[in-house]
């Protein structure tokens, strides 16, 4: 069983403290993605799990066993690079069974697991190629068969896509996601890209300055962000953010007026609403705005309005007759309003008034 669970982990560099307390327990066969800018601490996360940075403080284990003082070798963990770190002047087939012969696993045993990893990943006419040879697509394919070939308990990721560009990160991702199902194993994924987060993910631990800001699914995540923070880094187009006043008949200021059928305490509030939970209306309610600037993008436009006191994006069908230069009024149904605690920047609990 490959359980992973972190325990109170801390890291120090001298007296600069840059993971704090960090608690996780990810379950057998489980898809994990570590998301957050750089800086965040994610890699250095990865890097202590896989024994490549010493644990400050607090306890590491896998497969309920403490890991703290093994060394990567003994882990039971394959790690996946950024940059691939592949031997130049080995051949492909080299470069993946590499590690296998200096553990001095039998060549008849390893052309048994060479086969399997070589047919999933589609390296079979590339075996006696050069990495520089490759494609970079093809280059972190030999990469995770280096790793895939080792059989671990556990994948970890450092944000191997990042040097790829779009289309092959979308292949690949399709790649990763298809070879965690069949092999089954536990994995840990490093990111910055959100979409890599929400369509490979079973869990997603979102974190900011060296602590997890929220941690849930990728549906969880998106649909109920715990702060402004989360609100802010997940969802593309980004969340519109207004600052506003909890009212007795709603939320809104002398520019936008919006209703809300639930108890809020009255005061200040930071409202979240994504781009396309916006509905064009000719009604006396929302906002009222110029269209500023008005972007095509395939199936949608991304359109921005402004009038004297807000500036807001709204994402609609690419066919909508919309310039630059009209006036439209917006509105948003009451259960697409994410509200936050201008002060603590944290998610506000309503409830619906009967």
């Amino acid at each position: 069983m490959a359980t992973v669970e972190c325990r109170g982990i801390r890291k120090v560099y001298g007296s600069v403290e840059v993971m704090h307390d960090f608690n996780l327990k990810i379950d057998d066969h489980e898809f994990v993605v570590f998301l957050g800018p750089s800086g965040c601490g994610k890699s250095t996360m990865l890097r202590m799990i896989a024994g490549l940075e010493e644990i400050s403080s607090g306890d590491l284990l896998i497969g309920g066993q403490r890991m703290n003082d093994r060394d990567p070798g003994d882990r039971g963990i394959a790690m996946v690079f950024q940059n691939y770190a592949l031997y130049p002047h080995m051949s492909v087939r080299e470069n993946i069974v590499f590690g296998l012969e200096r553990a001095g696993v039998a060549k008849g045993a390893i052309n048994e697991r060479l086969a399997p990893v070589v047919e999933a990943l589609g390296l079979g006419i590339y075996l006696s190629r050069k990495p520089t040879e490759l494609s970079g697509g093809q280059q972190q394919r030999v990469a995770i068969a280096r790793a895939m070939i080792k059989t671990p308990e556990v994948f970890l990721f450092d944000e191997p896509l990042s040097n790829l560009d779009a289309k092959l990160r979308g292949s690949l991702r399709v790649e990763i996601a298809r070879l965690h199902r069949d092999l089954k194993t536990t994995s840990i994924y490093v990111t910055h890209d959100q979409l890599e987060a929400m369509t490979l993910a079973d869990k997603i631990v979102l974190m900011k300055d060296g602590r997890i800001e929220q941690m849930g699914t990728p549906e969880e995540i998106y649909q109920s962000p715990a702060t402004l923070f989360a609100a802010g880094f997940i969802g593309t187009p980004n969340m519109n953010f207004l600052k506003l006043e909890a009212l007795n008949d709603g939320i809104g200021d002398s520019g936008a007026k919006f209703k809300a059928p639930f108890a809020i305490r009255p005061g200040p509030v930071t409202v979240g609403i994504r781009p396309g939970a916006f509905q064009l209306t000719d009604e006396g309610g929302g906002l009222r705005g110029r269209v500023e600037r008005n972007e095509f993008h395939g199936e949608t436009r991304l359109v921005t309005l402004r009038n004297n006191s807000h500036e807001i994006s709204i994402a609609v069908p690419a066919a909508t007759a919309i310039k630059e230069g009209d006036v439209v009024g917006i509105d948003v149904a009451a259960h697409e309003l994410h509200l936050f605690d201008p002060e603590t920047e944290k998610r506000l609990e309503v409830h619906k008034v009967a």
